[in-house]
């Protein structure tokens, strides 16, 4: 936009003669353009960012929705390529991906609805505005934007599964998530027999195992997007299933090489 475009609208929208005398940086303009496609996988074409959705630039949603996408794309597409996972695994990235886009575009359909200049908007603005002066209202509005309540349909009733994974400290002062920069699966165990880190010692190259003092959750899979996987309170018979039908799913059949490296 030139300078005289920006003045002409500012004087517009403020009813005073403001004049401008220099545009410093950038102006650009942009519209309520929200769209998605229907699918992110068709034969050899795989859909990600900006290629899978568009909308609004408001609340800088698109940053987190697009690296999701590379994230969650990413491992999936190397382990595929790598051979210890069948192709169908690339039909859970649609599956799991594409709701959450499609969130994320009505969220910001609904923030460009409060932004317009009519009068109905106006008075819903200030039902938000009302909203958002709580503490309750202001945190969900954050946690909502920051993706830090997303969940997606992962086999399991435990409620970790299907989130992202928490930000847990560990007994030797580490955090969780310091022990997964390698790329791969990450295993926490809790058990005081290690059973958990154990079974998945036969996947060894794709999960990392930590051990832990006892607490809850007792263990949990990680998959290297961050999700977790499976999780349990406790360690018994139907639990050690739970992780290796967990492990058989997102990591493949178990490894007859462990000099394989994880895939990320």
């Amino acid at each position: 936009m030139t300078l005289e475009e920006v003045q002409t609208s500012l004087r517009r929208v403020s009813g005073t003669d403001v004049t401008l005398t220099a545009l410093r940086g950038r102006a650009t303009r942009w519209s309520d353009n929200a769209r998605q496609a229907a699918t992110y996988w068709s034969g050899r074409v795989l859909l990600a960012g900006d290629a899978a959705h568009v909308h609004s630039p408001f609340g800088g949603q698109g940053l987190n929705l697009g690296v999701g996408d590379a994230m969650n794309l990413g491992w999936k597409l190397g382990a595929v390529v790598a051979g210890w996972v069948p192709e169908g695994l690339l039909d859970t990235y649609d599956a799991e991906r594409r709701p959450l886009g499609a969130w994320v575009l009505d969220w910001t359909r609904a923030q460009i609805r409060v932004m317009r200049g009519d009068a109905k908007s106006a008075a819903l603005r200030e039902v938000v505005a009302d909203l958002l002066s709580t503490w309750a209202g202001t945190t969900h509005a954050v946690k909502k934007i920051s993706g830090v309540t997303q969940r997606i349909g992962l086999p399991g009733d435990h409620p970790l599964v299907g989130r992202f994974v928490p930000d847990l400290w560990l007994r030797d002062g580490s955090r969780l998530v310091d022990h997964g920069h390698g790329g791969g699966f990450l295993l926490l165990d809790r058990t005081p027999d290690g059973a958990f880190a154990h079974l998945a010692a036969a996947w060894a190259g794709r999960v990392s195992s930590v051990t832990d003092d006892h607490a809850t959750p007792t263990g949990m899979l990680v998959r290297p997007d961050g999700v977790v996987a499976w999780a349990s309170d406790t360690a018994d018979t139907a639990d050690i299933a739970g992780l290796e039908a967990a492990l058989h799913r997102w990591a493949g059949a178990p490894s007859s090489s462990p000099e394989l490296e994880p895939v990320g």
